[in-house]
This record gives structure tokens, C-alpha cells and sequence, in this order.
């Protein structure tokens, strides 16, 4: 900051502000000079008789104009006195100034009031001290003109002067009214600085209310943009941009309805009343630009003009596909947890009147082996043979409905899957190929006895799916820690380190409308299945903490990924 003047204390202006009115300045001079210029030629003309000193004088003066504006504006750039600077080139205006209206006839000259225009610009420079200096240097520096003349020290051009009271007179006159033009110039000097220090702040202010609205939109972790009263894409911030997978500068001008489909028709259901907000919530599946299939929950409200009219919408989203898979699980797990309370009382309830007729049927199969009906013993034998599958059927149950709590040690993953491949191989189909790559240093935390049976549940699960052969894959990896975390359910805890193991096949895949319901108890497709092989794969890895998914695509086949707690690596 540079000091330009006192009242009633420090009145300071930036030194950029005053380099910028300076450069107002040198263009106002600019101009001047080319008028004073076209006000010669017009009113001397540049005739024989036009070439007296007079003339010449003028025209050396508007030349002086002229070389001392380039001068300035040569040197503006370069100043860092900037007060000083601006005082020069006043202190300069006065004194061609002054030599214009000694050419131009003294003290009757046209061009006296340029004087009150530096005291105005003297002003706008410097406050109250600029156009009083100004406004005295100019009445000094008319004064002297006055003096000289009339004493001869100088030339006369145009009328004799007036006898020296007169010219004394018209001195003063003029001297007052500089010093009045410079007390008015001043005065709205001030008022024009204050609404510029005010405009200035205001200006500032809304440039941090703008940045900080830039930064809030920018950080928000829902996605939000507007949309005008035809329905097309007004803004959006990042997380919009992320969760719908358009880039910003492609989404605006388009459509909601191309952005987020099926958004529109929510958006505009919103009402506008008092009782209703002017907002609405709702939830829709979303199949992004990147072919994310997601969950959104969804919130519009009404975007008001200025006059509070409605003038388009606001939408707010989030992806809410994780809490969404939460809920479905909840839900599934009180389910089951009905189900198997009910299930595990009843299985009870069926054993014994089992063991009774079971026994009852052994003593008529005897008696009818003594000398009965042919037909008995045949007929014996179905009815026990189904007694049978129905016992083991109720004993899957109650393993599936009432586990034993697994007794987890470290296992090395690659020997218990090669023990259960040697049991698996003599049912495998010929037509089956079979693929496993697992490393020989991968332990896992588990029962081997559970993780057999899930092995063997999911390896008849894939053979199963491939009635006219394929390939069946088993692989295992170490996974990350963050990879490992999958929803967030049963996650042992930061840093944990995790193995997933994968079970692939080719076979007829599972569709869209089946593949949410087959880790349910006694659902199934196979004709003669009992909807519990995959059910126990399920509760095996949730009691070993770890997380299951499933990916299946009809006609191409079906992956169970299984995400197990590893072991931690020997000292």
C-alpha cells in the first residue's frame, strides 16, 4: 500500500488502484491532445497566417502532450514509487495546462477550466490532499501566468491583458473556484473510495461464498445435480459424476432421464405444498455408463428463481447397493433363524415316531421272509430304504440347523483340497476336466473337517451344473486386507489377511431370479436335491468368519468366491 493523504487520519489507496486510475488518466490526456489538436487546425488553420508564435507555441504544446503521455506510459510499468509517479504527471498537466492557455490568450483563454479538471482527477488519485494540492498548484501556477504577462516576463498573444486589479479579480475567481471544485471532488472522492472499499468487500465475500459452495458440492459424498424446468442437467458435482459414470462436461445439457433413468418421473412427483416440503425420497436400481448395476437412494426437492417461482429440481443420491445387500442379508438370516428353530424342534419330533416304525417294519419284513404275502419283503424294502433317506435327510438338518462351533487350526489349503479331490475323483465324470492352482504355502484358519464338506458340497454342486461335461476350476490366492473386507460383515479386524478361494465351472449357470434364494434351507432346482448343500456351505463360512458371493451368468457357468481368514505367517 502506498500513502496518499490524511483526513482526520490516514487515508490510504493500493498502489494497483492508483497505477490503474493513472492509466485512465494517461488515456484522458491522450484524447485531449488529439481535440486540442483538431481545435487548432479549426479554429488557427494552418494557413500563411497561421504560423506566428502563437501557432506555434500550440502546437508545440499539444506535441509536448503528446511525447510526455508515450513517456508515461512507457515508464508505467516499471514505477514502484507509485505516489510520486502520480504527482509528476499532475504537477505536468498543470504546466501544459498553463502553457496552452498563455497561447491561447492568458487570462481569456478557453481552456482555464482544464485546471478544475486535474483538481478533479487530483482528487480521484489522492483523496482531499491530491485535489487541494492540485487545485493550489493550478491557481500558483495561473497566477504566475497572470503576473508575468502582465509585467511583460512574457509575450503576449491575443488581447492586451486587463489592468491589474481586473486580472487580480479574475485571478481570484478562478482561484476559488478550483479550490471549491477541489473541496466537492474530494468530498465525492471519498464517498466514490468507500462504496469501492464496500464493493470490494462484498466482492470478496461472495468470491469465498462461491469458493466455499464450490467445495461443499465438491465434497459431498452423495451425488447431487440440478435440472432445469425441461428436465435436462443443469450441474453436477464429482460424486454425481462417479456414481452415474458421467463425465460432467458430457452430462450437462442432457436429459435426467438419459443421466439416471426412471429419475424423472420420481423428481416430478414431488409436491410443491407446505405439508409435503416440496420434497420426496424414494429408491431406484441404477445401470450406470460404467455397467455397475447399483442401488440408489434417491431425494429431489423443488429448485425455487429468485421470486421463489419453481424454476427445475434438485436431486440428491447416494449408492446405497451395500446397505441394500445388508438388508437382503438381515432379512435372510432371521429367516433362517426362524426356520431353524422351528426346523430343529420338529426334526426332533419326526426321529422318534422314525425309530418306532422303522423297528416295526424289520419284525414284519421277518414274518413276511417266514411264509407271508410275496409281495412283503419287497414292499418292506422300499418303505425302509425311504426311512433311511429320510433319517439322513433329518441328520443333514440337524448338522445344518444345530452345528457343532468349528475347532479352527492353521491348515495348508493345498493338501486338504488334494484329500478331497482323491475322495471326489472316482465320481468325477469322465467328460469333466478338472483344473486347481493353489499355491503350497497358503494356510488357512479353519475346521478342516467343515471346510471338506463345503469342498465337497460346492465340487457336487458344479458336477451337477455340467450334465454334458466342462471344466471345473479350484484356485486359491492371498488377498489384500482391504480386498478381504468385502461388505464389512464379519471383517476380523484392520490389517487381517485374508486367502480367497474360487470354485468355477462352465456349466448352465443360475438365473437372475434364483441365484438371490439358493444359500436358503431347502430350496432348490434338482429334482432330487434337498436344498441344504448350499445352505451349509453358507454357515460354514460364516462361522469361520469369513464372507461368500456368488457370480453366475446362464449359459456360461458360476463362481463361488470365498473370502477366508488366512494364517499368520510363521515367525
Amino acid at each position: 500500500m502506498v500513502a496518499a493523504g490524511r483526513e482526520g487520519g490516514t487515508d490510504r489507496r493500493s498502489a494497483s488502484a492508483i497505477k490503474r486510475r493513472l492509466g485512465r488518466l494517461m488515456m484522458a490526456r491522450l484524447v485531449l491532445g488529439v481535440v486540442l489538436l483538431g481545435v487548432a487546425l479549426a479554429v488557427i488553420g494552418v494557413g500563411e497566417e497561421g504560423r506566428d508564435a502563437a501557432e506555434r507555441g500550440l502546437y508545440a504544446t499539444v506535441t509536448c502532450t503528446f511525447v510526455g503521455t508515450l513517456l508515461f506510459v512507457a515508464l508505467h510499468g516499471r514505477v514502484r514509487r507509485v505516489a510520486r509517479f502520480g504527482a509528476a504527471q499532475l504537477a505536468t498537466d498543470v504546466a501544459l495546462v498553463t502553457a496552452l492557455v498563455h497561447f491561447s490568450g492568458g487570462g481569456e483563454s478557453i481552456f482555464v477550466f482544464l485546471y478544475l479538471a486535474i483538481s478533479v482527477y487530483g482528487a480521484i488519485l489522492f483523496g482531499r490532499p491530491g485535489a487541494y494540492g492540485a487545485a493550489s498548484l493550478g491557481a500558483l501556477a495561473y497566477g504566475a501566468l497572470l503576473l508575468a504577462r502582465h509585467h511583460g516576463l512574457l509575450a503576449t498573444y491575443g488581447p492586451p491583458p486587463p489592468p491589474g486589479p481586473v486580472q487580480f479579480a479574475l485571478w481570484g475567481i478562478h482561484a476559488g473556484a478550483f479550490l471549491l471544485v477541489a473541496l466537492l471532488a474530494s468530498a465525492l472522492s471519498r464517498e466514490l473510495d468507500r462504496a469501492g472499499r464496500a464493493l470490494d468487500e462484498r466482492t470478496r465475500d461472495l468470491a469465498a461464498l462461491r469458493r466455499l459452495h464450490a467445495r461443499t458440492v465438491e465434497c459431498l459424498t452423495s451425488g447431487l445435480l440440478t435440472v432445469d424446468s425441461a428436465g435436462r442437467v443443469t450441474s453436477l458435482n464429482p460424486e454425481a459424476a462417479r456414481i452415474t459414470g458421467w463425465e460432467a462436461t458430457r452430462a450437462l445439457g442432457r436429459e435426467l432421464e438419459e443421466v439416471i433413468p426412471g429419475a424423472l418421473e420420481l423428481v416430478e412427483r414431488t409436491l410443491p405444498g407446505e405439508e409435503a416440503g416440496g420434497r420426496m425420497r424414494a429408491q431406484l436400481r441404477l445401470h450406470n455408463r460404467r455397467g455397475e448395476d447399483l442401488h440408489l437412494g434417491l431425494s429431489g426437492s423443488i429448485l425455487r428463481d429468485e421470486e421463489g417461482a419453481p424454476d427445475g429440481h434438485v436431486v440428491i443420491f447416494q449408492d446405497v447397493t451395500r446397505l441394500v445387500d445388508m438388508e437382503r442379508e438381515l432379512r435372510r438370516r432371521d429367516r433362517l433363524a426362524v426356520a431353524g428353530r422351528l426346523a430343529a424342534s420338529l426334526a426332533h419330533e419326526i426321529r422318534n415316531p422314525l425309530a418306532a416304525i422303522s423297528g416295526s417294519l424289520q419284525v414284519l419284513e421277518r414274518s413276511a421272509e417266514a411264509g407271508g404275502d410275496p409281495e412283503a419283503p419287497r414292499l418292506m424294502g422300499i418303505v425302509l430304504r425311504e426311512t433311511e433317506r429320510l433319517d439322513r435327510l433329518i441328520a443333514d438338518f440337524l448338522q445344518y440347523a444345530r452345528p457343532a462351533p468349528p475347532r479352527t487350526a492353521p491348515v495348508r489349503l493345498a493338501e486338504l483340497v488334494g484329500e478331497v479331490l482323491e475322495v471326489f475323483e472316482p465320481s468325477r465324470p469322465p467328460s469333466l476336466k478338472l483344473r486347481v492352482d493353489i499355491p503350497d504355502d497358503l494356510s488357512i484358519v479353519a475346521d478342516a473337517a467343515q471346510l471338506r464338506q463345503l469342498l465337497w458340497n460346492l465340487l457336487r454342486n458344479a458336477v451337477d451344473a455340467m450334465p454334458g461335461g466342462g471344466e471345473l476350476a479350484v484356485e486359491a490366492f492371498a488377498a489384500m486386507p482391504q480386498e478381504g473386507r468385502g461388505d464389512g460383515r464379519n471383517d476380523p479386524g484392520e490389517g487381517s489377511a485374508w486367502a480367497e478361494i474360487r470354485v468355477h465351472d462352465t456349466g448352465v449357470g443360475i438365473s437372475d431370479d434364483v441365484v438371490d434364494r439358493i444359500f436358503e434351507p431347502f430350496f432348490t432346482s434338482k429334482p432330487q436335491g434337498t436344498g441344504l448343500g448350499l445352505a451349509t456351505v453358507h454357515r460354514i463360512v460364516e462361522d469361520h468368519g469369513g464372507h461368500l458371493s456368488v457370480e453366475s451368468v446362464p449359459g456360461r457357468g458360476t463362481t463361488f468366491r470365498i473370502r477366508w481368514p488366512r494364517a499368520p505367517e510363521p515367525a
